[in-house]
């Protein structure tokens, strides 16, 4: 398959940041990163090496490719967060009614993911975290989409994300990997309340298809692994996501919110550096891609930088694949 190869731009590169997730307020790109930092950890499956105690809000005046990026300095410490244990990760912001509001993952004093709500009043923050997690929330990798009025939340994550610990929004007493032929594991959605600080319903599964309407199988390299994100287009919605071990970001359409997403193809190839996640926006008539890699680093995958490029879809619209940089790769 030809992958595109489009101009690319570091973002940031003062910093180690990583996990974009973006939006437009205002007029003006905002971009909610982790920070990465630098650590002693030995790098497992569990991400023992994402040590990230803080985050900050960038955003870009005018074209993303060109504009000048601004640091508006941290928005979220671990330290301010009543109930922090350890490892703040990915996050993603909404705005209602002239309030914004910061969802994290993090976890708990008993090394738990849960998912908080920190409120500000502009989208750079900074952002005042809510005293305890949302009720009923686990796992990682946070994207929110405004649709018709109403706001969802959709999560998850497996291996260190914690996701395969639980099997109907409740804890299991082992964690539960499905192998081989098995269904493999879904991200999740969930409705929030009106007031933006609880789910107003029990998360559903979000499940990404065949063409013959069949899950995807464990063993698929294209199946869902974490980072889920979904956008608009022409009346569809795209529920794109990350295949973790197989380091590609995938994408399927479906036609609400909630699914069933049926799988289209692969949107970029392998990074350098393990972790690939990302975000989509549409600005000025034209549809970006952020994302990171770990070439700055020089391949260590805890210290990521932050990337952008344009992302084409045909007339059909699909996605056309990007080439990553990284490791060779043959659909």
């Amino acid at each position: 398959m030809k992958l595109l190869n489009p101009d690319k731009r570091y973002l940031f590169p003062d910093d180690f940041m990583a996990d974009p997730s973006v939006h437009v307020f205002n007029g003006r790109i905002y971009i909610y990163p982790s920070h990465d930092w630098e650590c002693e950890n030995v790098e497992n499956d569990n991400g023992d090496q994402y040590v990230m105690k803080d985050m900050h809000v960038l955003s870009i005046n005018g074209d993303p490719m060109t504009g000048k990026v601004t640091d508006h300095g941290k928005a979220l410490d671990i330290a301010d967060i009543p109930w922090a244990g350890r490892q703040l990760w990915d996050c993603d912001c909404a705005e209602k009614d002239g309030k914004y509001y910061l969802y994290f993952p993090l976890k708990d004093q008993n090394d738990i993911f849960r998912i908080g709500v920190a409120i500000a009043d502009r989208p750079e923050g900074p952002f005042i975290p809510q005293p305890d997690p949302i009720r009923g929330s686990y796992s990682i990798d946070i994207c929110v989409l405004e649709d018709k009025g109403e706001y969802y939340l959709y999560f998850g994550g497996i291996w260190g994300g914690q996701l395969q610990r639980y099997r109907d929004n409740k804890a299991l007493e082992s964690a539960c990997l499905p192998e081989g032929d098995e269904p493999a594991l879904p991200s999740r959605c969930v409705r929030l309340s009106k007031d933006m600080l609880q789910f107003a319903e029990e998360p559903r599964p979000i499940l990404v298809v065949d063409a013959e309407g069949n899950p995807l199988k464990a063993n698929d390299p294209h199946r869902f692994f974490e980072a889920s994100w979904v956008h608009r287009h022409n009346g569809r919605y795209y529920l794109s996501y990350s295949t973790g071990d197989s380091h590609l970001l995938c994408y399927a359409i479906g036609d609400n919110p909630y699914g069933p997403f049926t799988y289209q193809g692969v949107i970029l190839t392998p990074v350098v550096g393990w972790t690939t996640h990302h975000s989509i926006i549409e600005y000025d008539g034209k549809w970006y891609l952020f994302h990171h890699d770990s070439v700055p680093s020089g391949g260590k995958s805890w210290l990521r930088s932050l990337k952008v490029c344009e992302l084409t879809h045909d007339a059909d619209g699909r996605i056309l694949p990007i080439d990553g940089g990284g490791d060779p790769w043959e659909e």
